[in-house]
Formats: structure tokens, C-alpha cells, sequence
């Protein structure tokens, strides 16, 4: 296990350390976060990075990474804890064929440990040997407003009443990663809790960074091009721009292609790797994806 960075520097390190290319405010809200034991709220546009984070701390810093992707009508048996129904039948029917049963000793066993399962919500309280885990709540605007309200108590003190067993507590609070894709609004009362940060596509600077940190056998040109030609899509109107996650799957793409620098027909062709609606790629034509090739070599010549 690995301790907790001190500074922002060092917040900035540990995140490269994991191949994550942080801007300095991601950097000091996450410290930040860190060091008050806060949860720490990240909203922004699909594919920026958010669970990226969660994912990186849990490999750097060497804590378990519990995961609860949220999605609509998730409830309490699946994100904090249910009962072994199965065992705790195979239990009753032992227990009668046993002869005699004293109904208070038998009812206190079923309700034990022994048959509790634990779901992330209730596992992340628990003590892991790594130390506090990692609990990424991802895309949590995918559920509804119940669970929200569920959670106040969980983010607030750091604990879950189980009715039948009373109150489990966290003895340190896990380091919380909550994501939103802003789908939804979500409820000030949750907010209030966390600390908040709004990932947004990076610049084309740290994104060329990010992509020869992950990708670091593509040719200068090609990083380049790519990045620039991705930058190019967010500026168009397309109905969902492409992520930084795309950025790094076409430079993949196009390195099994064997490519060197981008050309309007390899781009054409592997336009599914950045673009996932038909109306977007469709939009696309060979003729704007040659405008759009040539306007970014004009740039990038100006600029030599």
C-alpha cells in the first residue's frame, strides 16, 4: 500500500505514475479530497476520464477498487446487502428435521453474519487489508432520486444500518469516486457532501500527452493528426462529440492498420472507432472529412 500524496505535486505524480494526464485543478480537488476525507464528485461529458481516476488511484496507491455501476432501478439488495435466502432456507429446513427448534436462537443465526451478503456499498465500510478502498459510484445519474436519498447517509457518516444486525460504521472512510454524466441533475443535498469537479476534454496539448502516455508507439505525426483531427469533430455539431477514450481506441485502430499519418480514405473507414451514431458519421462524408484533413495540415504547417 501506498500512502496518500501530501502535496498537489504529488497528487500530479501519482496520477501519472498510472498514465493519467491531470490538469492542475483536477490535480488540487483531488488532493483536496484526499486529505479532508471527502467524496469527490466528477461530472463532464461521456468518455473524459472520470472512472479513469478511481481506477488509477486503486492501482497507484495499492487499495482494493470496489465498483458499483449504478443504473436505473438499482436498489438496496444489489448496492448495499441482501440475505442468502437460499442458505437461509437449507438452514430452516435442517433445523426442523433436526427435531426440536427454539425459534429465537434459530431466527438470531439466520440473521447473522454468516448469511449476510455484501454488496459494494456495504463492502467499502468494511476494513480491507490494503487499507480504505477505492468505491467508484459510476454514472450515478443513471438512477433515480430514491437511491440518491439512500446514499445521504452512506457519504454523510460513512455507515449503513442493517435493521436485522444495527449499524455497520466505517473505521476509516474509503476514498469515494462519484461519476455523472449529467444525463440528470443531480440533488444538492448529495452535492453538498462531496467536493466537485467538472472534467471537460482536454486541450490538444494534454491530449497529445495523454495519447503518448497510453499509446506510446504512434508516431509523432499520427498523435499529432489524430489529436488534431478529433479536436476538429468537437467542434463540429455532431449529436455526441468523441471522448478522450475514442481518441486513444482510434490511435490503437490505426496503429493495427499499420498507419503513419492519417488520409481521408483510412479515416473514412474507420470512422466507427471515433463516431458511434449513424447520423454523425453519415455527416462525415468523404468531402468533409478531406475540407477537415486539410484545414488541420494547414494549421499545423503555420504553426512550424
Amino acid at each position: 500500500m501506498t500512502s496518500l500524496p501530501s502535496s498537489i505535486d504529488e497528487t500530479v505524480g501519482v496520477l501519472e505514475r498510472g498514465g493519467y494526464v491531470a490538469d492542475r485543478a483536477l490535480a488540487t480537488v483531488l488532493f483536496l479530497a484526499l486529505k479532508l476525507k471527502r467524496p469527490l464528485f466528477l461530472e463532464g461529458e461521456a468518455g473524459v476520464g472520470k472512472t479513469e481516476i478511481a481506477k488509477v488511484l486503486s492501482a497507484v496507491l495499492g487499495r482494493k477498487l470496489i465498483r458499483l455501476q449504478c443504473y436505473e432501478g438499482l436498489d438496496v439488495a444489489s448496492a448495499v446487502y441482501e440475505w442468502n435466502y437460499a442458505g437461509q432456507m437449507m438452514a430452516i429446513r435442517l433445523a426442523e428435521a433436526g427435531g426440536a427448534v427454539d425459534r429465537g436462537t434459530l431466527e438470531a443465526d439466520l440473521f447473522s453474519e454468516r448469511y449476510l451478503v455484501r454488496r459494494p456499498l456495504l463492502d467499502a465500510l468494511e476494513p480491507h487489508a490494503g487499507g480504505p478502498p477505492v468505491l467508484l459510484i459510476d454514472e450515478l445519474d443513471r438512477t433515480d432520486e430514491a437511491f440518491e436519498a439512500y446514499l445521504l447517509e452512506i457519504l454523510s457518516d460513512f455507515q449503513v444500518t442493517v435493521p436485522e444486525l444495527g449499524t455497520v460504521k466505517a473505521a476509516e472512510p474509503p476514498i469515494v469516486i462519484i461519476t455523472s454524466n449529467r444525463t440528470r441533475e443531480i440533488h444538492d443535498a448529495l452535492k453538498r457532501r462531496c467536493l466537485y469537479h467538472w472534467v471537460d476534454y482536454p486541450d490538444a496539448a494534454r491530449e497529445l500527452a495523454i495519447l503518448q502516455a497510453r499509446v506510446p508507439d504512434a508516431p509523432e505525426r499520427l498523435s499529432r493528426e489524430v489529436v488534431g483531427f478529433v479536436g476538429k469533430l468537437r467542434a463540429a455539431e455532431l449529436f455526441k462529440a468523441p471522448g478522450v477514450a475514442e481518441t486513444l481506441d482510434w490511435a490503437q485502430a490505426l496503429m493495427e492498420l499499420d498507419t503513419v499519418a492519417l488520409d481521408p480514405d483510412i479515416v473514412a473507414d474507420t470512422l466507427g472507432v471515433l463516431l458511434k451514431y449513424q447520423d454523425d458519421i453519415q455527416r462525415m462524408q468523404s468531402s468533409e472529412i478531406r475540407k477537415v484533413l486539410d484545414d488541420l495540415r494547414a494549421e499545423m504547417a503555420s504553426v512550424r
